[in-house]
């Protein structure tokens, strides 16, 4: 790899094509400069809490980090870490970065210092780039992983580090572009770690581009008119391709907000900024029904909405579609493709399966020989398609049981049923087999969350006094309502009127909240954990 003419636009700002007749390919390039030839250098990409910014106004800002990069001897082939909050600066040196050459890893900004810690250690990062609102726990990372790379702040005080903002001033608005092929290392994401140690999934130059093109615009059919608003942060694959990726490879905008995305100000983002694309995760929806805060019909200018993470609860879909005439377009998707590969269709949504593969995708359920299962029987889902990442950085024992020629081990459970779609039943190991049959603790919690009184469950296997596997249940209640004895019975008698006797949960546990990744997936190994810590000393009757 070297630092070359960009493909696109050259050292003088001129427009060119994406890709140059050598083979180049930079995907960075290629985002920013199929606007700017488009004649979008004055339209607006970007939406944060201090003000809008155009393509023109991003091309610079990455050609401006781009010689920062260098400034600071942060050569290509090198990591850079971003604990970013999500504003303009993210794809700024998420961009700048990959146009230099230089391989950015967004962060998780809710990690614990020893999480960051070990992405720090486990990436041999050369610098990291910090919001100043993060920096305390970064700096205690550093300590813990003896870190010693180069540290540069985006905010107002870096507690004696250099600034963002300055660097950026200071730097020359124009930049080579590095030299870099389809098949080049472009970035990582660290895993959201729902089940173990995150691990660096490394992806190529083309996948950023091949998600928009599938996805975003094969099934959401995203166009430059419309304004994107992703409650699923830039850090997640999801979120990054949400909000970065789609809209700017069609011209459109998207709103980025740093703050966690609450119910009340989810709702306040819907009314204020008006976008007509917003992406959430199944809890978030939840939380979102079962809020007065939330903009009904007429209130609103959303055209469609995704959902993915965790399958979203048939009811969920139901309710947010009666209150706000929206269509929620569920889906599955993993780090190690990037973006969704399984999904629903607008205008076909089936609230309850997740869907058909998205075109460019080829998914199979197998067994546990790897044999393909037959129509209505679970097996595990494999995925084939052009955005899977190349490997796990520094886990080869994770790598080759994942990576299987050209299909991809997702370890999330599926049946297909009749008309084609595939209904997700949960992940692998959260599988349970209750008097000899297979349960889905996702099918439960649906169940759960169908009556009037929940708003959360999840769904773990518990060993009985017999040694015997019975599903529990953790619940969380709706705002107002009381847990007692009569609700226990009333919800046990609920699942048993939707699904087969074995599945009803044996056990229920009324709580504030659940356990949850940054991502929203909940944790069912948190709940094992904690259970296995406390063992049940009673028998089922």
């Amino acid at each position: 790899m070297s630092l070359a003419a960009a493909p696109g636009r050259d050292g003088n700002g001129r427009k060119g094509a994406g890709t140059s007749p050598a083979g180049f390919y930079n995907a960075a390039v290629d985002l920013i400069d199929r606007n700017l030839a488009a004649g979008r250098a004055a339209k607006t990409v970007f939406i944060d809490e201090a003000g809008s910014y155009s393509y023109g106004d991003l091309a610079e800002r990455a050609d401006r980090f781009v010689n920062v990069l260098h400034t600071l001897g942060v050569a290509p082939g090198e990591r850079l870490v971003l604990a970013l909050l999500d504003t303009i600066d993210f794809p700024t040196c998420f961009l700048g970065a990959i146009k230099a050459g230089v391989v950015p890893i967004p962060a998780n900004t809710l990690l614990q210092p020893a999480d960051f810690a070990h992405m720090l250690a486990d990436s041999g990062a050369r610098a990291l780039v910090v919001s100043e609102a993060l920096l305390p726990k970064l700096v205690e990372a550093a300590d813990i992983a003896k870190w010693d790379g180069l540290v540069v702040v985006s905010g107002a005080e870096g507690q004696g580090r250099p600034l963002l903002a300055p660097l950026m001033a200071e730097a020359d608005k124009t930049a080579l572009a590095a030299q870099t092929r389809p098949d080049d290392v472009c970035f990582w994401l660290y895993s959201s770690g729902s089940t173990g140690r995150p691990k660096g999934t490394v992806h190529r130059q083309s996948s950023l581009i091949e998600t928009a093109r599938l996805f975003g615009q094969g099934v959401l059919e995203i166009g430059e008119g419309d304004l994107v608003y992703s409650a699923a942060k830039l850090f997640f694959a999801y979120g990054l391709g949400n909000a970065l990726t789609f809209p700017m490879a069609v011209g459109a905008s998207a709103v980025l907000v740093s703050g966690r995305p609450t119910p009340d100000m989810v709702a306040d983002v819907l009314r204020r900024a008006r976008p007509t694309l917003f992406c959430g995760v199944p809890t978030l929806y939840a939380a979102l029904v079962a809020s007065p805060a939330l903009p009904g019909r007429g209130e609103h200018a959303l055209r469609l909405c995704t959902s993915a993470g965790e399958a979203l609860p048939a009811e969920v879909g139901r309710a947010w579609t009666e209150l706000t005439g929206v269509e929620i377009v569920d889906g599955i998707g993993s780090t190690e493709m990037l973006h969704i590969f399984v999904s629903n269709r607008p205008g076909a949504v089936r609230y309850g399966v997740t869907g058909r593969p998205v075109p460019g995708y080829r998914v199979r359920l197998v067994d546990e020989t790897r044999r393909e299962v037959a129509t209505g029987e679970i097996g595990e889902m494999e995925v084939s398609g052009p955005t899977a990442a190349a490997h796990y950085w520094n886990n080869p024992e994770k790598t080759h049981a994942t990576f299987l020629g050209e299909w991809v081990k997702t370890g999330d459970k599926f049946r297909q049923d009749e008309a084609g779609d595939y209904i997700h039943c949960g992940r692998a190991d959260d599988m349970l087999k209750v008097s000899g049959i297979w349960v889905s603790p996702m099918e439960v919690e649906s169940a759960l969350i169908g009556h009037p009184a929940v708003q959360e469950a999840a769904v773990i296997g518990v060993a009985d006094a017999a040694g015997l596997v019975k599903p529990k249940a953790f619940v969380v209640l709706k705002p107002g309502t009381s847990a007692d004895a009569a609700l226990i019975v009333a919800l046990q008698d609920h699942v048993k009127s939707r699904l087969a006797p074995h599945n009803y949960p044996r056990w229920i546990e009324f709580v504030d909240d659940l356990p949850k990744t940054a991502t929203g997936k909940i944790q069912r190994h948190v709940l094992r954990s904690r259970e296995a810590a406390h063992p049940r000393g009673d028998a089922e009757k």
